[in-house]
């Protein structure tokens, strides 16, 4: 009988050593580290109450070196995750005891915030690893050469000195910071003297149109309704719609977060100087009884009217 001849193996042969492979899941494929690795327990890696976001980033805090900043700006530019999650991230390490931050006050007055990275949650306090203790060196006696060094005195061992043990950290009182002054009143928006309803008209539609030009700036009813008499005010010192709008939409920070604080804000700053009456015009009027515009300080006749039989009010 020939013997059966086979052709391939009845499995791929195992990337894991010995006969504990799984049938299924994960399979570790370990290389021994030497350098440039951290240990992280199992506590932190499985933990159940923690999210993915908060083990990873704890993982990450306790791989730096001491004096590297973890703040929510720094972890912010170095990672994709927003600020938000972030800040949430770092609020759990803080409720399951891996991280705590205090604020101290330098002598030079600046306040700081310390933070703590623990990688075994519970020790409020960190112990600092005695060094080892020295032991004396062997004397080995002089060979007998000559008589001197046969009597020279021998020299006996000093004891070791009794180390003190460092005495354990307290922990940081939090300090409170001192109390500011109150920030200043915002200046109000600048108010129409004669505040006509054409103008303010005209006001409000022109703040509903910035949106159709600059898409970045969404305003509400109430933001509209808000600035629109300081539009007005403008108006009424002789500056032109389009004069306006470029002072409004003009050179806008990218991104807007905040399109009606930043239109207050130039509404107020960039006003312009009220006109003198010298060079405002005479406003107009209609006659009351002709029903004719005519320039004039106070409605009235005109003058065709005044000379009928009313008094002419016109300059």
């Amino acid at each position: 009988m020939d013997t059966q001849q086979v052709s391939a193996p009845s499995r791929a042969p195992s990337p894991v050593r010995g006969d504990a492979t799984p049938s299924s899941g994960v399979m570790h494929i370990n290389s021994r580290h030497t350098s440039h690795f951290t240990v992280v327990g199992n506590h932190l890696a499985q933990h159940r109450e923690l999210s993915l976001l908060a083990i990873g980033l704890a993982t990450h805090i306790q791989s730096l070196p001491a004096g590297t900043k973890v703040g929510i700006k720094p972890l912010t530019e170095r990672f994709p995750d927003s600020e938000a999650r972030i800040a949430a991230a770092l609020r759990e390490l803080e409720v399951h005891g891996y991280l705590r931050r205090t604020r101290e006050r330098l002598p030079n007055g600046r306040v700081i915030t310390r933070t703590c990275s623990y990688n075994q949650p519970g020790s409020t306090n960190a112990h600092p690893v005695p060094a080892p203790k020295r032991r004396p060196k062997p004397i080995h006696p002089a060979p007998a050469a000559t008589p001197a060094a046969a009597l020279a005195p021998v020299a006996t061992p000093t004891p070791p000195a009794p180390e003190v043990p460092a005495p354990a950290p307290t922990a940081a009182t939090p300090c409170v910071p001192a109390p500011t002054a109150p920030e200043p009143p915002r200046p109000p928006l600048p108010q129409p003297t004669e505040p006509l309803p054409q103008l303010l008209h005209a006001a409000t539609a022109l703040l509903i149109d910035l949106h159709r030009r600059t898409p970045h700036i969404t305003l509400t009813e109430r933001d509209i309704h808000h600035l629109a008499p300081a539009v007005t005010t403008w108006f009424e010192r002789g500056t032109t719609p389009a004069a306006i709008r470029q002072a409004l939409t003009d050179d806008l920070p990218q991104p807007l977060r905040f399109p009606a604080k930043l239109l207050r804000h130039r509404l107020i700053a960039l006003l312009p100087p009220p006109t003198t009456p010298a060079c405002r015009p005479t406003p107009l009027q209609n006659c009351d009884h002709c029903d004719r515009a005519f320039r004039s300080p106070a409605p009235g006749n005109c003058r065709d009217c005044g000379e009928a039989g009313g008094p002419p009010l016109m300059e």
